[in-house]
């Protein structure tokens, strides 16, 4: 079955306006727990009580609250907190266009894919190519849920990307955290060994290649217990850091010599076989989520 879209609406670029509708791209695969008693397994459930009475509160009585600073709490309905949002006109209003590569990843939040709905197929084809032959990422803001989200547009493929975004007050800035400054300059020799460690784990991005390992170990766990074995957590090995940043830098590059012998003890990811790759389903039922482009490096 194809996917729905999540939102139907229109994307609207000065005078130039279409109907379009939101695919979401990404699929959650965390394992998923419940909470038992450990006596019997009986499912536990969750009341919303009375902190002062304790006794349970009908959703219908409750309504939110926010604390000023005086101490003093404002109660809001669900209809006032929706009204700071304005006329949900169900309308993605792209405000300017701007260079890709200014945008730090770290603004990217959560991607998704436009679709054009009847009637839009034109202009939808339209911005894609104008945006695939500028290099821009169109900025603008629309209206998701109840909340009013800052977005980003980039063509990718055949298709037209929308990634909702941080705004900038809701980063901490680089200055403001513990990290090295750049007094601590490293050695040309230093620097000429670490560039040959990275060039020596260069790989093509394959992101099917990457599995979620902590995934596959749960559920492990979890067919052991079922099948009624001992569960026993490993002994955690950290690895220490050494004093000889050179000696170190050395020792990596010599042991990646003739084939890359020891890359795998490194941490580089197993590969899957084509026969497991083909049994496990995979994402190709929805376009894979990338940064519309990488930029170049910087700080906040």
């Amino acid at each position: 079955m194809a996917p729905r879209s999540i939102w139907n609406g229109t994307l609207a670029v000065g005078e130039l306006i279409f109907p379009i509708k939101l695919f979401s791209v990404v699929q959650q695969q965390r394992v998923q727990f419940r909470e038992v008693r450990l006596a019997d397994s009986s499912r536990i459930k969750h009341q919303r009580v009375n902190s002062e009475s304790g006794e349970e509160v009908p959703s219908a009585e409750i309504r939110k609250a926010y604390e000023r600073e005086d101490g003093r709490q404002v109660v809001l309905t669900d209809e006032e907190i929706a009204a700071a949002s304005g006329p949900r006109t169900k309308v993605i209003q792209i405000e300017h266009f701007t260079n890709g590569a200014q945008i730090d990843p770290i603004f990217y939040e959560r991607p998704y894919v436009l679709g054009a709905q009847a009637g839009g197929e034109r202009a939808y084809s339209l911005m894609r190519e104008a945006l695939t032959r500028s290099g821009k990422v169109g900025v603008g803001r629309f209206v998701l849920r109840t909340r009013e989200q800052l977005v980003a547009l980039a063509p990718h493929g055949e298709a037209l990307r929308l990634y909702t975004m941080r705004f900038a007050d809701e980063l901490v800035r680089s200055a403001d955290l513990d990290v090295p400054s750049m007094a601590h300059e490293p050695t040309a020799k230093e620097l000429q060994m670490a560039e040959r460690l990275i060039d020596a784990l260069a790989a093509a991005w394959e992101p099917e290649s990457y599995e979620d390992r902590h995934r596959g170990a749960v559920m492990a766990v979890i067919e052991s217990k079922a099948a009624g074995r001992p569960v026993q957590a490993p002994v955690p090995k950290a690895p220490q850091p050494v004093p000889d940043l050179l000696a170190a830098l050395t020792q990596s590059v010599e042991q990646r010599k003739g084939g890359r012998a020891g890359a795998s003890s490194a941490g580089t990811p197993r590969r899957k076989a084509p026969a497991e790759a083909a049994a496990r389903p995979r994402a190709g039922s929805k376009p894979k989520p990338s940064a519309p482009s990488k930029p170049k490096s910087r700080t906040s």
